[in-house]
């Protein structure tokens, strides 16, 4: 292992420059002091890092696994240090937060009313919409976002795990009867959330190592996960929620789970935030107050 962070840095210096020279020149040092520090380093190591000709360095296959370690290592060092050194600070200042409309108004809002209570340096816009807003245009610091994030750029905190589920009402499965396997689904009405201008859905399934991709269809389908909701509650078709979402219908009877052996993707709620390094106080205290808020809430659900 190195020695200290700093040999890490130098060498992700030198394999960024792609010279000796370039490198020393960057980090304020002679090229033989480069050289001289590079090779105790590899002799430290007991590898080769670098092939060297006289104008340019390659990485080795070693020197590639030590590299790409070597700037993960970085990152979250200068990541933790971020988001201590913000803690000092006390938050303040505009907060503009994005949530989906349904779970907003549920979950994000009522949060949001508490959060202000605590925090009352800092003013907060909440904007909910149908769909994510891009976070660089519109100025977002944190965004609410469910399952995979897709956005590289983005970091991403899990404030709560959440499981999709399938459902339907206790009148459309006395009349129609209970799917016992994914396939089963193709036979049913099934209530779409539309996505993408498209009217159909294909829902996926697990159980164990086996994977199930059901086209289902129905009469109905629309883009609100809200008016999807209500419709399952009137019995006319089989849904596919979130727990979030669900959880009180089942509690109550009027929502049956099914196909309870078989796993859906899952939809963890994230909360997103664009910037890596500069953790600004205020994204920090609020994104720590949900994970604290949703960790108790979530039993409720």
């Amino acid at each position: 292992m190195a020695r200290s962070t700093s040999d890490l840095a130098f060498f992700v210096a030198v394999a960024k420059a792609g010279s000796l020279t370039a490198a020393a020149r960057k980090l304020d040092l002679t090229t033989a002091a480069a050289s001289k520090r590079l090779s105790a380093l590899e002799n430290h190591l007991g590898v080769r890092l670098l092939n060297r000709t006289t104008r340019r360095v390659s990485l080795t296959h070693e020197g590639e696994v030590y590299f790409e370690n070597a700037q993960r290592i970085i990152e979250d060092i200068e990541s933790l240090e971020s988001r201590l050194s913000s803690t000092r600070a006390a938050p303040q200042g505009l907060l503009r937060v994005n949530a989906p409309l349904g779970f907003g108004r549920s979950y994000i809002a009522p949060a949001i009313s508490e959060f202000a209570k605590r925090y009352n340096s800092v003013q907060v816009q909440l904007m909910l919409t149908d769909r994510p807003l891009v976070m660089a245009d519109e100025a977002i610091d944190v965004g609410i976002r469910f399952g995979e994030v897709p956005d590289s750029r983005l970091i991403a905190r899990r404030i709560a795990v959440n499981r999709r589920l399938i459902c339907a009402a206790p009148a459309y499965i006395a009349k129609h009867g209970r799917p016992q396997t994914p396939d089963d689904l193709a036979k049913h009405s099934c209530i779409v959330l539309r996505q993408n201008e498209t009217g159909q859905g294909l829902w996926k399934f697990t159980r164990g190592n086996k994977a199930y991709s059901v086209k289902v269809r129905g009469p109905l389908s629309s883009n609100d996960g809200e008016v999807v909701l209500k419709w399952a509650l009137d019995g006319h078709g089989v849904v596919m929620r979130a727990e979030w979402d669900l959880a009180k219908y089942i509690r109550s009877g009027r929502l049956e789970l099914l196909l309870e052996d078989y796993a859906l993707p899952p939809a963890d709620i994230y909360a997103v935030y664009p910037e890596r390094h500069n953790l600004s106080a205020k994204v920090g205290a609020f994104i720590d107050f949900l994970i604290e808020r949703f960790g108790k809430q979530r039993t409720t659900w």
